[in-house]
């Protein structure tokens, strides 16, 4: 049996465990930041078998996979469903420590009520009764979100996209909140091969030609507009560091120019023109009362062998090791100083970077607003029971913990919601320990009260949902 999973599974204390019973567990879900495409929520969409649920798209476990030398063929080649998870099975023992060990029998306990240990022994038992239940109905997308009591998510959208599943899932019954987010990174990566052609789409989607900075922007407000219309309220981007250097328009418009005449840049125009964007964008979005999420950190795409035969989101990412401080604080700066500062996420890849980015997230403020810019949940490689204690620590260290937003999936995957319950319990566990140690009181009622704020209040009202 899957022993280790059980109900006091990560809480150490008797408060751990009276925190999380009475006050967290049983919250609804706010998952403002995931990748699950809305047209299979829209259209609720069954899955054929676990391997298309679990496994499809899993970059977490392809990297797993690959680490203990299986071959490609068995993680995204031509091999069977079944045997991709027999393959997977006998990875999961190896994967002890590593947070898709905790992940892996969590979710099949929530989802499948299963609590056999995962393994080469029990993959064909378990592979059979996951694809029985999968062919009910209460396993659709809609069903399994309902299971997991989501209230209320934010898929990532490109500004191209015409958001007409959102359209479709408001005007349904289906009582989960289905809101759009802006992901506008083609529209800042001017040195992309790729940056023209994704204009002349915009053109099409818009009705008339972009041919200079005017029309660029006013592109680009047509759509945060119509995203608005259909209840957006965060954008998001994903970036390696802020660009922060001074522009004119006059030279911003000049370099636009001599891109859409396929004129070769500069590495200086190209940083101007990312830097000035940037600005522009979080200026409509503070005209909008718009969310500005900043995932920073990365290095992507580092295995252009795997790249070109797997294609993007491979599982081929690392932590990378940019210095963030100077332009994060002068970009943030830059829009305050205008009194155009959005409310703002800021999540970081790199852990040397907690303490920089949870410091950083205190030098704005706004009257009436309990912490405009945040210091995001553990992201990525750190959103695991290590990443989001330390996360929490240095929050706590450098600022209001009481303010966190909380927890949220940044997953392309229908099972990924019990990281919400993980979060939840290590956040307990945290506190719980703090009142055993004498370290904060045994006031169960408020300290309750602040684990409910971050889990879900918080959230809410945040972002007004």
């Amino acid at each position: 049996m899957n022993s280790f999973i059980d109900q006091n599974f990560l809480l150490e204390t008797e408060y751990a465990k009276e925190l999380y019973h009475q006050f967290a567990k049983e919250l609804p879900i706010i998952d403002y930041h995931n990748h699950l495409p809305p047209n299979e929520i829209a259209e609720n969409k069954s899955f054929k078998n676990i391997t298309k649920l679990w496994l499809d798209g899993d970059h977490y476990k392809w990297r797993a996979m690959r680490n203990l030398g299986i071959a490609e063929h068995y993680i995204t080649g031509k091999s069977s469903d079944a045997e991709k998870f027999q393959k997977w099975a006998e990875t999961v023992p190896y994967t002890l420590r590593n947070p898709l060990f905790h992940w892996s029998h969590l979710e099949l306990k929530r989802y499948f009520n299963i609590e056999t240990l995962l393994n080469a022994d029990t993959a064909s038992t378990i592979y059979n009764k996951c694809n029985e239940l999968l062919q009910q109905p209460e396993f659709s997308t809609q069903g399994l979100l309902k299971k997991q009591n989501v209230e209320l998510l934010c898929t990532t959208d490109d500004p191209l996209d015409d958001l007409k599943h959102h359209s479709q899932l408001a005007k349904s019954d289906f009582q989960t909140k289905v809101l759009p987010t802006f992901r506008p990174d083609k529209l800042i990566n001017i040195d992309s091969e790729t940056f023209n052609d994704y204009l002349r789409s915009l053109s099409e989607v818009i009705g008339y030609q972009i041919n200079d900075l005017e029309s660029f922007l006013n592109a680009i407000q047509n759509r945060i507009d119509y995203f608005a219309s259909i209840g957006c309220k965060l954008s998001d981007h994903g970036l390696s560091h802020l660009y922060d250097v001074d522009f004119t328009e006059i030279e911003i418009n000049g370099i636009l120019k001599k891109r859409l005449q396929n004129d070769s840049l500069s590495k200086d125009d190209i940083i101007k023109f990312k830097s000035a964007i940037l600005v522009y964008l979080g200026t409509f979005y503070a005209e909008k009362n718009w969310t500005m999420q900043l995932h920073l950190g990365p290095i992507r795409d580092t295995n252009k062998l795997l790249l070109k035969t797997v294609g993007v989101n491979a599982g081929v990412d690392s932590i990378g090791d940019f210095k963030q401080a100077e332009q994060l604080a002068g970009f943030l700066n830059r829009l305050n100083e205008k009194g155009l500062l959005p409310k703002t996420i800021i999540y970081n890849s790199n852990p040397a970077d907690n303490d920089v980015f949870a410091t950083m997230a205190g030098n704005f403020s706004e009257d009436g607003i309990k912490g405009k810019v945040q210091f995001g949940a553990a992201w990525w490689f750190l959103d695991q029971k290590d990443g989001i204690t330390k996360q929490i620590n240095s929050l706590s260290n450098m600022g209001l913990l009481s303010t966190s937003l909380g927890m949220l999936t940044d997953s392309r995957s229908f099972l990924s919601f019990p990281r919400h319950e993980y979060y939840r319990r290590v956040l307990c566990n945290i506190l719980g320990n703090d009142i055993k140690n004498s370290e904060l009181p045994n006031d169960m009622e408020w300290i309750g009260k602040i684990v409910q704020d971050i889990c879900y209040n918080n959230a809410k009202a945040y972002f007004n949902f």
